[in-house]
């Protein structure tokens, strides 16, 4: 404006110096006059442009400064939110590890331990790591957005018992009420991702659990015009309001020393925002600090009419029926090949094991396998070279699994088409592993309580243990609980219970120690019949 403003000063003064020369007849010839005033405006028009461009490029300069500062204030938070989560990540892998560790050189040294015991121990902390791997996998695939969505026809109340028996004991044992309360009617039976649902309801439940230390946690359920509500309230020292719009964002546990020092890796509430976001639902939290929170996912589920097969707990397979089958391994770590072929070995398959792509296609040209179980990452031929050599030695008709701590390398970018015929990312369940080669291979499994006995090796003992009769409350509440986790099929919930059932005193040890034998051998069949002896 101020440029303006000048511009049209000298315009002006040259107008009015034209116009006195014109009037008062001097002798000036008025085109050189005008030819002067046009000189004067070009200049002044010149000189306030040069001007108005240096200010519009300090106004960008200075836009582009605080742009700058801005990203660098934005950048700087996110380096320290992750700078804390890392942290806090350490902590929740090396206390795992730790105990792993440990228990390993215990059992190395005969240290006194019972191996069983250690196995558990180890199990249930590879367990935890995997989760928080898995954890971080699941933000990897929300943030490329290839999360994979399911629609499932599910029975909703036994859903909703199921979720409930398997996150009652974690408040039981920390002095916590749990309450579930369904308001209304529910319907029998909705179309839903029953896996996903469950993930975001059971993190925002464990994490209700986990923040509360006296009081109770209410999970409430209804149903109304196809929306559920499922409100997840516990009693907790509540959310500050400054903090409450930084819970779904990514690795950030807040300021409060007393909730960053609980485990977790921050990613829960993020992952489970994601997925309800995904699943076209709506999650929101209220909270107040010393007051409690209450989390609220409302989600579209429509209701089914029609009827499902229950169907029961497998345990787990023994053995197959039908001729022998042969599978390759190849790994070029020692170790992960004596686990597999140690494994499938148990399960009556013929494995021929080898640490490298090069032997591996020396040994097919020898003999014909079933299948082969391909690591990917290995010196000298990659498991994808190796597959496509295995391809091309004629083996059409070999079923090829790779293997790969790499989620994304389901499929070499290379290759026209895919050369293999399953992908299984490490660390992986054996039962993943049973199922994925059951298909393949279209075998029909037996089970171990077929081919098995139930009672364990030595002395014959009575079907069901002595516990004294009538039985103790205590012990009758964890039975109960047992056989309720029993059939929902939850291993972690069974084995959590029966532990706490040794604590029910002495008369309770010969039965605990039955249960556990039956769960190390996956004898699902044996413990029912042995709840169903002592409960009725």
């Amino acid at each position: 404006m101020a440029y303006a403003a000048i511009a049209a000063a000298c315009l002006a003064i040259v107008l009015i110096t034209i116009a006195e020369v014109a009037i008062g007849g001097d002798d000036t010839p008025f085109h050189l006059l005008d030819g002067a005033a046009l000189m004067v405006i070009a200049a002044a028009a010149t000189l306030t442009h040069r001007a108005f461009l240096r200010e519009r490029a300090n106004e960008a300069v200075a836009a582009r400064v605080l742009a700058e500062s801005e990203r660098l204030q934005a950048a700087q938070v996110a380096n320290l939110a992750k700078s804390r989560y890392l942290a806090n990540v350490s902590h929740e892998i090396r206390s795992p590890l730790n105990a792993i560790y440990g228990y390993a050189q215990l059992v190395e040294r005969d240290g006194g331990v019972n191996p069983r015991e250690a196995a558990r121990v180890i199990r249930r902390c590879a367990e935890h790591m995997t989760s928080l791997v898995e954890g971080l996998l699941d933000v990897s695939q929300i943030e490329h957005g290839v999360l994979r969505v399911r629609s499932d026809d599910v029975r909703f109340v036994s859903y909703l018992e199921q979720i409930v028996s398997m996150m009652r004991p974690a408040a039981a044992a920390k002095g916590l009420a749990f309450n579930f309360v369904c308001a209304g009617r529910l319907p029998e039976m909705v179309r839903m991702d029953s896996s996903r649902l469950r993930q975001v309801l059971i993190n925002l439940l464990s994490n209700a659990i986990k923040f509360t230390d006296r009081g109770s946690v209410t999970f409430a359920v209804s149903y109304s015009g196809q929306i559920a509500r499922f409100e997840i309230r516990d009693t907790g020292p509540g959310i500050a309001q400054a903090e409450i719009d930084r819970v779904f964002d990514l690795y950030d546990r807040g300021d409060d020393e007393g909730k960053v020092s609980r485990p977790g890796a921050g990613l829960g509430l993020t992952i489970s925002r994601a997925i309800v976001d995904i699943l076209g639902g709506h999650l929101e939290v209220e909270s107040s600090p010393g007051k409690g929170s209450c989390f609220r996912v409302t989600m579209m589920l429509g209701e089914v009419f029609g009827a499902l097969e229950q169907t029961g707990v497998q345990s787990a397979p023994s053995g197959y029926e039908g001729r022998k089958r042969s599978i390759l391994v190849v790994d070029d770590e020692a170790e992960q090949r004596e686990v597999l072929e140690r494994f499938l070995s148990q399960l009556g398959f013929d494995v021929c094991a080898v640490p490298n792509g090069e032997t591996a296609l020396a040994v097919a040209k020898t003999r014909a396998f079933d299948a082969a179980l391909l690591d990917i990452s290995m010196p000298g031929l990659s498991g994808w070279e190796t597959a496509l050599g295995l391809r091309g030695q004629g083996a059409e008709n070999l079923r090829i699994i790779m293997l790969s701590a790499n989620v994304r390398e389901f499929h070499h970018p290379e290759f026209d088409k895919p050369v293999h015929d399953h992908f299984l990312t490490k660390p992986f369940d054996f039962a993943v592993l049973t199922e994925a080669l059951g298909g393949l291979l279209k075998l029909s499994w037996t089970r171990y309580e077929a081919s098995i006995p139930v009672m364990p090796s030595g002395p014959a003992e009575p079907e069901v243990a002595a516990v004294p009769a009538p039985l103790s409350p205590g012990t009758r509440e964890h039975l109960t609980r047992l056989r309720e986790l029993l059939r929902i099929g939850y291993l972690r919930g069974i084995e959590a219970e029966i532990s706490a059932l040794e604590q029910c005193g002495p008369e309770a040890a010969p039965l605990s120690s039955r249960l556990l034998g039956c769960l190390d051998r996956f004898d699902m069949a044996g413990m029912t019949r042995i709840l169903e002896g002592e409960l009725g």
